[in-house]
C-alpha cells in the first residue's frame, strides 16, 4: 500500500528534524572535552577561560582519587574510558598504564621543550606535564631552638639525635609515602632497604595513613593541631606553599628540605584509548604543555613545569628546593616490584 503524500511529507520533515537535532547534539558534544584527573588537579580560571576562547572547547574535569586509583579505573574501563584525556599518572604507575595500552600514541605540541629525562618510559603514549620531589621537610625554628643540626640524609634519620622526631606516610595508602619508600630502596638497594626500615622504626618513626594527617596534624608546623614531630615526609615545594598560604607573609619560609632524601615524581597525561572526542583531546594535551598552562602550574599544584625555560614565580625561585641529584628508579622496576615491596614493608614496619 502506498503512503499518502501528506503523511510522507510529515514523516520527511520529522526525519530531517531528527537528523538536525542529532547533528546539533554531536556538535554540542564535540565542544566539550573531558579530563579525568586526581583530586589535586588545579588550574587558574583565567587560563582555562583563555583556552576556551581560543579553542571553543569547554573542559569538563572529572576528579577521581590518586594516581593509583586513576590508573586502576582506566585499566578496567579500557576501550570505554570515562573521558578523553587522563592527567595525573606518575612514574610509580607509568609502566602499568603504558603496558596496559590505556593511551593512544600522540606527540603533543611543545614536547620538544621537555627534557629527555622526563620522557623515558612513555613510548610516545604519555606526555610529561610536571614534576616534583618528595623529600623530608623540617621545622627550622624547632631545630634552631634545640641547637640540633637537621638531618642531611636517609642515614642520618637513624641517628639517636632524631629519635621520635619523624612522621612518614604509609606507602600502601599515600603517594608521598610510596615515593619515600622508593627513595629508601634507591638509596639502600633491594638487599638493604628492609633492614633500614627496621632501624627507622626502632628509632621512633611514626607511620600515618596520608599526607594530610602527617603534615597538618603531626608536623610541628601543621595548621590543624599542635604537632610534635619536626620532621615530615612532604614535598620540595612545601616551603613556598608555607609562604604563599600564610595569613601574614613571613620574611622566610619556616620549613626547609633535606635534599638528599628527595625522590623525583613526574606526572603525565595521555589520550585515552577509545575516547569519544580524540581530536579535541589532542588539543587539550597541547594545552597542558602550552606556555600559559605551564606557567600556571607552580602556584596551582606546587610542582615544577615540565617545559624547560618556563618562568617560575618568585616564591619558587626563592624557597623551593631543587636537589642536584634526585633519587629515581626505572618505571618498569617499580611496576614489577611495587606490590611486593609494599607487602614486605607492611610486614617489616606495621606487624
Amino acid at each position: 500500500m502506498r503512503t499518502p503524500r501528506l503523511l510522507t511529507a510529515v514523516l520527511l520533515v520529522a526525519a530531517l528534524a531528527a537528523c538536525s537535532s542529532s547533528d546539533d547534539d554531536t556538535k554540542t558534544e564535540s565542544k566539550t572535552v573531558t579530563l579525568v584527573t586526581h583530586e589535586s588537579f588545579a588550574v587558574s580560571d583565567a587560563v582555562l577561560a583563555d583556552f576556551k576562547k581560543q579553542s571553543g572547547l569547554t573542559v569538563k574535569v572529572l576528579r577521581s582519587g590518586d594516581a593509583g586509583a586513576l590508573v586502576n579505573k582506566a585499566v578496567l574501563s579500557k576501550g570505554n574510558p570515562q573521558g578523553d584525556v587522563l592527567f595525573g599518572v606518575d612514574n610509580t604507575f607509568l609502566s602499568r598504564a603504558v603496558g596496559a595500552d590505556i593511551f593512544t600514541e600522540y606527540e603533543a605540541k611543545g614536547l620538544d621543550g621537555v627534557p629527555a629525562a622526563l620522557t623515558q618510559g612513555t613510548d610516545g603514549k604519555a606526555t610529561p606535564v610536571d614534576y616534583g620531589d618528595v623529600c623530608v621537610n623540617y621545622d627550622k625554628a624547632w631545630f634552631a631552638g634545640k641547637k640540633i643540626a637537621p638531618p642531611a640524609s636517609y642515614a642520618d634519620l637513624l641517628k639517636p639525635a632524631y629519635k621520635d622526631l619523624l612522621v612518614v606516610e604509609n606507602p600502601a595508602t599515600s603517594s608521598p609515602g610510596l615515593a619515600f619508600l622508593l627513595g629508601s630502596i634507591a638509596t639502600e638497594g633491594e638487599d638493604g632497604w628492609k633492614d633500614y626500615w627496621t632501624k627507622l622504626k626502632a628509632n621512633g618513626a611514626l607511620v600515618v595513613d596520608g599526607w594530610e594527617e602527617a603534615y597538618q596534624q603531626r608536623f610541628t608546623i601543621g595548621s590543624q593541631g599542635k604537632g610534635d614531630r619536626p620532621l615530615v615526609v612532604s614535598y620540595a615545594s612545601s616551603p613556598p606553599a608555607e609562604v604563599v598560604y600564610a595569613e601574614k607573609k613571613p620574611a622566610d619560609a619556616p620549613t626547609a628540605v633535606v635534599t638528599d632524601t628527595c625522590f623525583r615524581q613526574v606526572e603525565y597525561a595521555g589520550l585515552l584509548d577509545g575516547a569519544e572526542n580524540p581530536e579535541n583531546g589532542k588539543k587539550l594535551l597541547d594545552f597542558l604543555l602550552s606556555p600559559a598552562f605551564q606557567k600556571d602550574v607552580p602556584l596551582q599544584m606546587f610542582v615544577f613545569p615540565a617545559v624547560d625555560g618556563t618562568p617560575l614565580p618568585a616564591e619558587f625561585t626563592k624557597y623551593a628546593a631543587v636537589p642536584a641529584k634526585p633519587l629515581t628508579l626505572p618505571a618498569d622496576q617499580i611496576t614489577k616490584n611495587r606490590e611486593a615491596w609494599i607487602d614486605e614493608w607492611t610486614n617489616a614496619v606495621l606487624r
